[in-house]
């Protein structure tokens, strides 16, 4: 199996200098939840960075952080939950998940429950089967693998144990499993269902029915909260315009490489904040 190599980003789409306004990137992001009301801003923070308009639709507990960040650095408009199917229609890509809530509403402590995320799931993505989804978190944990196969383009971000229960697998047995015996059991569920799936893990995994790389990459800083959302986010706007795998490759490559970074100045001493503000540094040398 081969690696990820900086020459991903030769491929990668590059914004005419004549361009305007959305001809860069629409992204809906759709997550948040009151146990989980941060996930889905670490996607928000990086994409923003990347696409020229992001779309994002958090429940109303993440109206008062949205509102703080509107007034710094970030560029998205805030939709209610009500109006998102119009918004998806004008994006080019779609994320969900992150932030999510799963599980009972004993678990939640809170009158929500993961049913409310598969329905709601389950009704976009049967809706709009054309689009190009990135499938994350709590999405990812409520869905039937089955529902993959109705969709014409999309990535999910699985960590060890998501990928367990999405397809019904042994956590004990993957856990045991040599990268490559690993890789090929994910090429052959990317192949199964006609998807592109990032392993998250020590060493992240792409794999698309045709091809399957991994990044040997990363640091014990990467397990702060937060870098699976980052990921998530970072994979959603780089597939605005590029293919899925091309920016699922990209997206894992630059983020290991950003942490990496990161870790050679603070050791695994730094958060997720640090690592949305390197990884805009990250792509600009990337690119160039």
């Amino acid at each position: 199996m081969k690696q990820i190599k900086r020459e991903v980003f030769k491929n990668l789409y590059r914004s005419p200098e004549d361009s305007h306004k959305g001809q860069n990137g629409k992204l809906t992001i759709i997550g948040g939840s009151k146990l989980f009301h941060g996930a889905s801003l670490w996607s928000l923070k990086i994409a923003s960075r990347i696409a020229d308009m992001v779309f994002y639709s958090p429940v109303e507990e993440n109206k008062k952080i949205t509102e703080k960040l509107k007034s710094e650095l970030y560029d998205f408009i805030c939709i209610p939950r009500n109006k998102v199917d119009d918004y998806i229609k004008e994006s080019d890509a779609v994320l969900i998940g992150p932030g999510l809530v799963r599980g009972s509403k004993q678990y939640t402590g809170t009158e929500e429950s993961g049913e409310e995320t598969r329905k709601l799931t389950q009704r976009l993505l049967s809706k709009f089967p054309e689009k190009k989804w990135i499938i994350d978190a709590g999405s990812l944990q409520m869905m039937d693998a089955k529902w993959l196969l109705d969709l014409k383009q999309v990535v999910i971000t699985p960590h060890i144990g998501e990928l367990s229960q999405l397809f019904n697998e042994s956590i004990e047995q993957l856990n045991n499993l040599t990268i490559e015996q690993l890789s090929n059991l994910i090429s052959q569920k990317a192949n199964d269902y006609g998807c592109t799936i990032v392993l998250k893990g020590p060493q992240d995994i792409v794999c698309s029915p045709e091809k399957c790389v991994y990044d040997p990459q990363g640091n014990p800083g990467m397990t702060k909260g937060g870098t699976g959302d980052i990921l998530a986010g970072l994979i959603a706007a780089l597939a605005c315009k590029n293919d899925l795998f091309l920016a699922s490759c990209a997206g894992v490559f630059a983020e290991g490489m950003a942490g990496d970074r990161l870790f050679g100045k603070v050791g695994p001493y730094f958060n997720s904040s640090d690592l949305c503000d390197e990884l805009p540094k990250m792509l600009g040398e990337l690119m160039g």
